[in-house]
């Protein structure tokens, strides 16, 4: 016991002493060195004389690699693609043109699609036209019947002029809500034609 006792130490000093120098060559050479009274000796040098000698060569294994480094890191977050930008909305169209008219005979307003409603003949009473030849008042284009000159009436056209979009979209609610109110009340005989004219004024006002 004595003897593994003192040959393991050798060996620890042999190969973690801080005295010794590092080993030069990949093999260690060490002395098994036995004497006279049969005690056994490890050392890095040759016995002494009288000993009985017996050397071993020990592998140097090198320097411990050095740890493999660490794999990169994963991001387990979900690539998220970057956000298409929603294109702005395409401006929407502006509604039909409308046009208020305003009648020759009372000066009462309505709305017109086209703004050149037909001339019609109007008495002279209503018109407050002082009563002249027929032709004088449009200027010679038009030809008095006898019609017109018994019954004193004359040919007018109402006025017009164009509404801008926000009056149009605003008089299209109105009537909307105009007919709504109407068919709420309407007889089924009379549906028909209050749903289609509602039909007509949505179809506008997507417009507005």
């Amino acid at each position: 016991m004595k003897r593994l006792g003192a040959c393991m130490l050798f060996l620890s000093g042999l190969f973690f002493g801080p005295t010794l120098p590092a080993p030069a060559q990949a093999d260690t050479t060490a002395y098994k060195c036995k004497a006279a009274n049969g005690q056994v000796v490890y050392q890095g040098t040759p016995c002494p004389s009288g000993q009985e000698q017996q050397t071993l060569q020990l592998q140097d294994d090198g320097p411990a690699p050095s740890p493999a480094p660490p794999p990169p890191s994963v991001d387990d977050t979900p690539h998220v693609a970057a956000a298409t930008p929603t294109p702005p909305p395409a401006p929407a169209t502006p509604p039909s043109l409308m046009y208020r008219c305003t009648r020759a005979t009372d000066g009462k307003t309505y709305l017109s699609d086209n703004g050149n409603p037909a001339p019609y003949y109007a008495p002279l009473a209503m018109t407050g036209i002082v009563p002249t030849s027929i032709g004088q008042n449009f200027g010679g284009r038009v030809s008095a019947n006898a019609a017109m000159v018994a019954s004193h009436y004359t040919l007018v056209q109402d006025q017009c002029q164009a509404m801008t979009p926000a009056d149009t979209c605003s008089t299209l609610l109105d009537q909307y809500d105009d007919n709504e109110r109407k068919l709420s009340r309407a007889f089924k005989s009379d549906q028909p034609a209050l749903l289609q004219r509602e039909h007509d004024l949505l179809a506008q006002l997507k417009h507005c």
